[in-house]
Parts: C-alpha cells; structure tokens; sequence
C-alpha cells in the first residue's frame, strides 16, 4: 500500500460524502461538509455521520502509515 492509494481513497470518498450532503441539502459547497454541525439536517443524519466517519478513517489510516514510513 502506498500513500498514493490512501490519496486516490481519500478523493473518492470526499466526493461521496457530498454527493451524498448534496442529495440532502443541494447547494452545500466542499466547505461547507467540513462543518456538518452547521446543518442541522446533516449533523442528525447516521447515514451522513456515517460515510463522514469512513473518511476520518481513511485520513487516520493514511497518517498512520505515513508516520510508519
């Protein structure tokens, strides 16, 4: 594995995660999902908390490895 996977799964998820806030709220820019809280409709949907729980995930595992490197 290399941090270049962990970049690739990153972006991919990113994009999900405002698809996804965007099928729930559709003007919501890339910053805006940075502070779901601000969002009431976001910050009380489990399938959203969920998905942005996988990118946290992901970001962790990646610092993880890199600190490993």
């Amino acid at each position: 594995m290399s941090a270049n996977l962990f970049d690739e799964l990153i972006t991919m998820q990113r994009k999900n995660l405002l698809n996804m806030a965007r099928r729930i709220i559709p003007h919501l820019t890339e910053e805006d999902i940075l502070q779901p809280n601000d969002f009431p409709e976001l910050e009380n949907n489990p399938v959203f908390r969920y998905e942005e729980g996988i990118l946290s995930g992901l970001l962790s595992a990646k610092i993880a490895y890199l600190s490993k490197s």
